[in-house]
């Protein structure tokens, strides 16, 4: 099947991902930073849940939420990480109709999820810094479960709308994809469908995904900085901050990611791109970063962690 159009969508077999348009040269540049920035999310989100899982000091709501967290940047950056680095070498670029349906799906999945999750672990700190004689019983393990498999939920929902919406168009001005993975807005370009429907459910699903979980959020951390002003102690303060911190780190950059590629005019793709670049790869890479570097918690856990690998290497060599 070559570039020529198709009548519709049941004839397309495969897309054409053309990624970030620039000269063959820098292909291997942008295949050496795609790889340096996908080692480091593989190393730093396994790491943090290794460290969640065999320290018992870490198991409380936080580090579940954490660990759920890391799984999820894991997954979602392990559905186009690598799709993208084979195509820098790939002269056709193709991906097959039903690998583009399953990477949009998971991608949309496990995206929306980390929004829900991010208000959960807000609310979670709401909670902890709050009404802290109540923590242990407000956030009990069957309620982080249901709060956990409830984000889940929320984005698998979402996710089978907005695939089964977007896969149904048909796609006969195009099969070539200006982007570096399936994304709802570039396949919207090569579609030849009516789109007000699918504009208007998408704005739809989108508001109440996003606005929800902002709300959320803010409303959170009103209540946790009002709070934090009545600690009288400096040190009291420095510590509730510290532990905040890095969620609101979290959330700012994958939230201003998204907005911004959502509000760049369509007329500017490879401002798109760079954007879904940051909150596709960047975001997972630099939450275990965030997590690990300000968290006092995690830096000692993964410190003994290195102590007991380093003396058993020694037992071992003795």
């Amino acid at each position: 099947m070559g570039d020529r159009g198709t009548s519709n969508h049941s004839e397309v077999i495969d897309f054409i991902l053309v990624g970030f348009r620039v000269r063959t040269e820098f292909h291997i540049l942008l295949f050496l930073l795609f790889l340096l920035i996908y080692t480091m999310i593989l190393l730093g989100n396994i790491g943090m849940m290794v460290i969640i899982m065999t320290d018992p000091r870490l198991n409380t709501p936080m580090y579940f939420f954490l660990g759920n967290l890391s799984f999820i940047d894991l997954v979602y950056s392990s559905v186009i990480a690598p799709k993208a680095m084979i195509n820098f070498w790939s002269e056709s670029k193709s991906i097959s109709f039903a690998g583009c349906v399953t990477q949009f799906f998971l991608f949309a999945l496990f995206i929306v999820t980390e929004g829900f999750l991010l208000a959960v672990m807000a609310y979670d700190r709401f909670i902890a810094i709050c009404n802290p004689l109540l923590y242990p019983v407000q956030m009990s393990t069957h309620l982080c479960v249901q709060l956990v498999a409830g984000s889940y939920f929320c984005g698998c929902i979402s996710s089978v709308l907005q695939t089964s919406m977007t896969f149904t168009l048909s796609f006969c001005a195009s099969r070539t994809i200006d982007h570096f993975y399936c994304d709802d807005r570039p396949l919207q370009k090569i579609s030849c469908s009516d789109l007000y429907i699918h504009k208007f459910v998408s704005f739809f699903l989108c508001s109440i995904i996003i606005l929800p979980t902002i709300i959320v959020i803010i409303v959170s951390y009103i209540y946790i900085v009002s709070t934090v002003l009545k600690i009288r102690s400096t040190e009291g303060r420095k510590k509730v901050f510290s532990t905040c911190s890095s969620h609101l780190g979290v959330v700012s950059v994958l939230y201003g990611a998204v907005f911004f590629m959502y509000l760049t005019p369509d007329t500017f793709p490879e401002l798109s791109k760079v954007a879904s670049l940051c909150y596709t790869l960047v975001t997972p890479m630099l939450n275990p970063l965030i997590y690990s570097l300000r968290n006092k918690d995690v830096k000692e856990a993964l410190r003994k962690s290195l102590e007991k690998r380093y003396f058993n290497s020694i037992f071992t060599v003795m």
